[in-house]
C-alpha cells in the first residue's frame, strides 16, 4: 500500500491539498446554485443546499486550523476528511435529483484519495460509505423538475460529460501528486542508503587504521634506531647522509600521523572543533602539506579582495580530507593550484591539477565507493574526503577541466566574519 510510505509531513501535505480542493468545490457549488435557475431553468432546493455548503465551509475552516496547530497527524485525519466530503456531497445530491443527477459520480474521487493514502481497513470503510451513499440516493432523493424530456436528456448528457472531465482531472492530479511524492521519497531513501554504506566503509577503515597504528609503532621505532646507527656508525658520503636524514624525517612524520589518529578519533562531533578564519586555515594547511610533500610546484591563491574572511569549522578530519585531494592532484599531474573564495553563506575551495582528469568511475561514484583506478590516485582517500566534508555540512564536486586536468571543488558553510585589526 502507498499509505505505508506516508510519514507525518506527507499526511499534512495531503490534508492541506484536500482543504484547498474543498474550498474550490464549495465556491463552484455556490456559483452553480446561484446560476441554475437563470441558465438552466432549474429550481433546486436552494435553502438546504446552501445550509450544507455553509456547514462544510465552517468545517473546512476548523480543519485548516487544526492541521496548522496539531502536533501529530495520521491516516485517521485523512479518513475523517474524506467521510465528511462524501456525506456533504451525498446531501447535495439528495436535494438535486439523487442518483439521477449525473454528478453522482463525483463520489468516486474521495475513494481514489483513500486508495492512495489510507490503510486497507480505512479504505474499506470509505468505499463502503461511498457505495451506501450511492445506493440510498437511488431510492431516496428529491427530484429535479424538468418540463421538457428532450432538454432533460440533453442536460443529463452534459452533466455526465462534466462529471467525466472532473473525475479524470481529479484522479490524474491525485495520482501524479502521490507518485511525485513517492519518487522524491525514494530518491531521499536511496541517498540515505548510499550515505549509510559510505559511513560503514569509513567506520571499517577507521577500525583498520587504529589496528595499523598499533601494529606499525614497533617497526617504525626499529627503523628509527637503525637510521640513527647508520648515521653515526659509518663513514658515509654526503649523498647517503642526506638520504638518511630524509628517511629520518619521513619516519618522524609517520609517527606523528599515527599518534594523531587517536587525537582525531576523540573529536566526537564537528561542532566541537575549533572555529578559525578560513584564509588562515588554508594557508597553514597548504604550508604543512607543501613542507611534508616537498611540493614546490604548487600554488595557493586566496581571494583577499572579497573582504574579511569568514570563519569555519576546523575539524581535523577536514584537514586530512583536503590533504588527500592535494595528494591526488599532485600525483595526477603537477603543477597544482589551490584557490579559495567566499561569500556571506559559503566558502569554496578549488584544487586543480594538470593530469589526465578524473576517470568515469570516479566521476560517477564521487567518493561513494572506492575506485579501482589507483594509478590516478582516486581510491579510498576520496571516500574519507567526502565523509570529512559532509561531516561539517559541506559538499564535494568533481569535474574535468575543458582543456586539461581535474578540478575538485569543496564548498563549506561560512559561520561569520572575522574583523582584522
Amino acid at each position: 500500500m502507498v499509505s505505508n510510505y506516508l510519514d507525518e509531513s506527507q499526511v499534512r501535505f495531503v490534508l492541506r491539498r484536500m482543504v484547498l480542493a474543498r474550498w474550490c468545490l464549495i465556491f463552484l457549488a455556490f456559483v452553480a446554485i446561484a446560476l441554475l435557475p437563470a441558465l438552466l431553468r432549474i429550481e433546486p432546493q436552494t435553502v438546504p443546499m446552501l445550509a450544507i455548503l455553509v456547514t462544510v465551509s465552517v468545517w473546512n475552516c476548523w480543519s485548516q486550523k487544526k492541521t496548522s496547530i496539531s502536533s501529530s497527524t495520521g491516516p485517521w485525519e485523512i479518513a475523517e476528511q474524506l467521510a465528511v466530503d462524501l456525506i456533504a456531497l451525498a446531501g447535495l445530491l439528495f436535494f438535486s435529483g439523487g442518483a439521477t443527477n449525473p454528478l453522482v459520480f463525483l463520489l468516486l474521487p474521495p475513494v481514489a484519495v483513500a486508495a492512495l493514502t489510507l490503510p486497507m481497513k480505512m479504505l474499506a470503510g470509505i468505499s463502503a460509505l461511498a457505495v451506501a451513499s450511492y445506493s440510498l440516493l437511488m431510492v431516496e432523493f428529491i427530484p429535479l423538475v424538468l418540463d421538457e424530456p428532450a432538454r432533460a436528456s440533453q442536460l443529463h448528457l452534459s452533466g455526465m460529460w462534466v462529471t467525466f472531465v472532473t473525475t479524470v482531472g481529479t484522479v490524474s492530479w491525485l495520482v501524479w501528486m502521490m507518485s511525485n511524492t513517492l519518487r522524491r521519497r525514494n530518491a531521499e531513501l536511496a541517498r540515505m542508503r548510499e550515505q549509510s554504506l559510505r559511513d560503514e566503509q569509513v567506520f571499517a577503515l577507521g577500525a583498520l587504521a587504529a589496528g595499523a597504528a598499533h601494529e606499525l609503532g614497533t617497526p617504525l621505532a626499529t627503523l628509527a634506531v637503525l637510521v640513527d646507527e647508520l648515521q653515526h656508525g659509518g663513514n658515509l658520503d654526503a649523498q647517503n647522509l642526506s638520504d638518511l636524514q630524509l628517511m629520518r624525517a619521513q619516519i618522524t612524520y609517520c609517527k606523528s600521523v599515527l599518534s594523531g589518529l587517536t587525537e582525531t578519533a576523540q573529536v566526537a562531533r564537528a561542532q566541537d572543533a575549533e572555529q578559525v578564519a578560513c584564509d588562515e586555515w588554508i594557508r597553514a594547511l597548504f604550508m604543512h602539506w607543501q613542507r611534508q610533500r616537498k611540493a614546490t610546484d604548487a600554488t595557493l591563491i586566496i581571494a583577499d579582495s572579497l573582504g574579511n574572511a569568514p570563519t569555519m569549522v576546523a575539524d581535523p578530519t577536514l584537514d586530512q580530507g583536503l590533504m588527500n585531494l592535494l595528494d591526488n592532484a599532485h600525483r595526477a599531474g603537477p603543477p597544482v593550484k589551490l584557490s579559495m573564495s567566499w561569500d556571506p553563506a559559503s566558502i569554496a575551495i578549488t584544487i586543480k591539477d594538470n593530469g589526465p582528469g578524473f576517470s568515469p568511475q570516479a566521476m560517477d561514484h564521487a567518493g561513494n565507493q572506492p575506485s579501482t583506478a589507483k594509478r590516478n590516485g582516486h581510491g579510498v582517500g576520496l571516500i574519507l574526503t567526502l565523509a570529512a566534508v559532509e561531516r561539517v555540512g559541506g559538499h564535494l564536486e568533481l569535474k574535468n577541466d575543458t582543456l586539461q586536468g581535474a578540478i575538485a571543488r569543496v564548498v563549506l558553510p561560512a559561520l561569520g566574519r572575522v574583523e582584522h585589526e
